[in-house]
C-alpha cells in the first residue's frame, strides 16, 4: 500500500561515512557480485507484531533470508545499487543525495512506524556511475537528490545491514513498465558487478492484495512461482525471452495486475548476463508462495 508519502528529510545524525568523490571503477578482488531479486514483505513488518501479517513467526522465514544477504558474496559490497518497485519515473532516475531521508510510502500501520529511521549514507559518485553507464547503454536517465529511501529499499536493506554500514543508491523502475525495456537497462548496468556493487532488485514475486489469503491467490502463486523458478534457470537468450512474455506465465495478472513488483527482476535478469538463476528463499506469506531468486 503506497499513497500515504510522509518525507523526514536529513538523516544526519548517522556515523557513517559518506562516499564522496569520483566513483572508482575498479576494485582489489576480481570477484563479481551477484544480482538479487528479493521480497520486501508488506509495509513496515520488521518493526511490527508478526500478528499483523498471518500469526506469530509468519515472517521468520523472510527475516532470516534477508539477514543472510551480505554472506550472498564471497566479499562485502562497495556499495548497493536498488531498483526499488517503490519508484517510477518517465527515465531511469537514481538518487543522487548524500544522505537521504526516509520516505514512508504506506499508509494505515501504527504511529511509531512513521518515525523509523535507517540512516545509510547515500552515494553521489556511484549515482554518476550508473548514469554513465546508462548513457553508454542507449538511455537517458535523470537524478533525484532529494528522494528518501522508500519502504521498498530500507524494509529488507536495514534487516539484511542494521548498523547502515553500506552506501545505497535508488534506482527507479520506467514508467510504462516495459519489460524489455528493464532487462536492457539490467544489461547497461552488469559492469558495475565487476565494480563491487551489489544490484539488488526489491519486489513481490506475488503482488495481488485481493489474492491474500485466498484459495484462487494461492493457486495462482504456486503456478506463476513454478514459471519464474523454471524461467530464471534457462540459458540468457531464452530467459529473457520469457521474461518479455511474462504475462503469458500461469497466473501472470492473477498474480500481479500491475507489474511494478515483477519488474525489478526484469532489471536483475539483464544484469546476470549469461549467469544461470536459482531461487535461494521461497515460502508461504498470507497463503501465497513468494520466492527471490539470485544470479552469481
Amino acid at each position: 500500500m503506497t499513497t500515504r508519502r510522509t518525507i523526514l528529510a536529513g538523516a544526519a545524525a548517522t556515523a557513517a561515512v559518506v562516499a564522496t568523490g569520483a566513483w572508482s571503477a575498479t576494485v582489489s578482488s576480481t570477484t563479481r557480485q551477484p544480482v538479487l531479486y528479493i521480497p520486501h514483505g508488506g509495509g513496515p513488518w520488521p518493526w511490527m507484531d508478526q500478528a499483523f501479517f498471518g500469526g506469530p513467526g509468519s515472517l521468520d522465514a523472510l527475516r532470516r533470508y534477508l539477514e543472510s544477504l551480505p554472506s550472498a558474496a564471497s566479499q562485502p559490497p562497495k556499495a548497493i545499487l536498488a531498483v526499488t518497485a517503490h519508484w517510477e519515473a518517465a527515465v531511469p532516475t537514481v538518487s543522487s543525495a548524500a544522505k537521504p531521508g526516509m520516505l514512508y510510502d504506506y499508509y494505515g500501520f501504527p504511529e511509531d512506524t512513521y518515525k523509523i529511521l535507517w540512516p545509510a549514507p547515500g552515494d553521489p559518485a556511484l549515482a554518476t556511475r550508473v548514469r554513465a553507464l546508462l548513457d553508454k547503454g542507449g538511455f537517458r536517465s535523470a537524478e533525484d537528490a532529494e528522494r528518501g529511501y522508500d519502504h521498498g529499499t530500507f524494509v529488507p536493506l536495514a534487516v539484511a545491514w542494521p548498523k547502515a554500514e553500506v552506501p545505497v543508491v535508488q534506482l527507479s523502475l520506467i514508467a510504462g513498465l516495459d519489460p524489455d525495456a528493464h532487462i536492457r537497462l539490467g544489461r547497461a548496468l552488469t559492469a558495475l558487478r565487476d565494480e563491487g556493487v551489489l544490484i539488488v532488485g526489491s519486489g513481490m514475486s506475488y503482488h495481488n492484495m485481493r489474492g491474500f489469503k485466498s484459495s484462487g491467490g494461492a493457486a495462482a502463486s504456486v503456478a506463476f512461482d513454478t514459471w519464474m523458478a523454471n524461467t530464471v534457470g534457462l540459458p540468457a537468450a531464452q530467459r529473457d525471452a520469457a521474461l518479455t512474455r511474462w504475462t503469458d506465465a500461469p497466473g501472470a495478472r492473477a498474480c500481479h495486475p500491475r507489474e511494478e513488483h515483477l519488474l525489478p527482476l526484469m532489471v536483475i535478469a539483464g544484469a546476470a548476463g549469461a549467469d544461470v538463476g536459482r531461487v535461494p528463499y521461497r515460502d508461504q506469506i498470507l497463503g501465497t508462495t513468494v520466492s527471490a531468486v539470485q544470479f552469481g
